[in-house]
């Protein structure tokens, strides 16, 4: 009780000092990837800018194109469906994960096989859809062999292999990407690529100072250097998303592999704790969602 306790405050701690990512966190829409909150946008709005009227928070979020089609119900779906346990699974899995350097070095790991898994999948297919969102500037794979090579020296292609909960979401990439429904992995974009990029800046300086790495070593995965203006990028990231031709079931479809994106991420997560059946647990809990499409 006492580490769950010690560890919120740790959590509530950095969100409270960190005033920019919170302003972005709420400009997202309560969007984060790897670190979720239930916080209503409106509360949220407050770090910002206690002053400004509700109504003008209000309507800055309904002319985002977030506030429509296809980018509002994955942002709605998505995020309704996390239970209190599986916020705090994102907010303490990072932590666990700048905890030292050896539970670092596992979660950029895991981090590169899924990267490189999605980014594979992105050149050999020819979808309309995945094509439309594969953003050059977005991509990890290259930021993460930098990563890898500096943790574990220039043999680190032979070294480095897959835990368990990274291989089953290895596994769901490749089935993805290989079956019938490939724009599917649009959800994986929106559920990984928009978290790195919203986090990226707060993640890599508590890592660096947290495991004392070298300055901008180890962190690369976290770097968007040519993107400026985070929050223009992912305006324009969904207004492109709303433009694709899905009809409402692919839609609903996109909402379900998000969230499907968001288990597998908690299993490699709840490894980083040592906690192997929990890990299992999950990844079964995802297996019979993916097969029956349920929950």
């Amino acid at each position: 009780l006492w580490k769950a306790a010690m560890m919120s405050t740790l959590a509530l701690a950095v969100f409270a000092s960190c005033a920019q990512f919170a302003c972005a966190f709420v400009s997202s829409g309560g969007h984060l990837g790897v670190l979720r909150s239930s916080t209503p946008a409106y509360a949220a709005g407050r770090v910002c800018n206690p002053r400004a009227p509700l109504s003008l928070k209000m309507s800055a979020a309904t002319d985002s194109a977030r506030a429509t089609g296809l980018a509002l119900l994955m942002d709605d779906g998505t995020r309704k469906s996390h239970s209190v346990a599986e916020n705090t699974a994102f907010v303490t899995g990072f932590f666990r994960g700048i905890s030292n350097k050896d539970t670092f070095v596992q979660l950029v790991t895991s981090l590169y096989f899924v990267y490189e898994a999605m980014e594979r999948s992105f050149d050999t297919l020819n979808d309309a859809s995945v094509k439309a969102m594969d953003y050059p500037v977005l991509r990890r794979s290259q930021a993460l062999e930098e990563d890898m090579a500096y943790f574990y020296g220039a043999d680190w292609k032979r070294q480095a292999k897959p835990s368990v909960a990274t291989k089953a979401y290895v596994d769901h990439i490749t089935k993805v990407a290989s079956g019938d429904k490939p724009w599917l992995l649009v959800a994986h974009m929106y559920t990984r690529y928009l978290g790195d990029l919203f986090g990226g800046q707060m993640m890599m300086g508590m890592a660096t100072k947290s495991l004392s790495l070298e300055a901008g070593k180890g962190v690369a995965f976290y770097k968007f250097d040519q993107i400026t203006d985070n929050k223009a990028f992912i305006e324009d990231w969904y207004q492109k998303v709303n433009a694709l031709p899905f009809s409402e079931e692919q839609k609903a479809a996109c909402v379900d592999e998000g969230n499907m994106v968001f288990s597998y991420n908690i299993a490699i997560f709840e490894e980083l704790e040592g906690s192997s059946l929990k890990a299992i647990f999950t990844l079964a809990l995802a297996a019979l969602k993916d097969k029956f499409r349920i929950g």
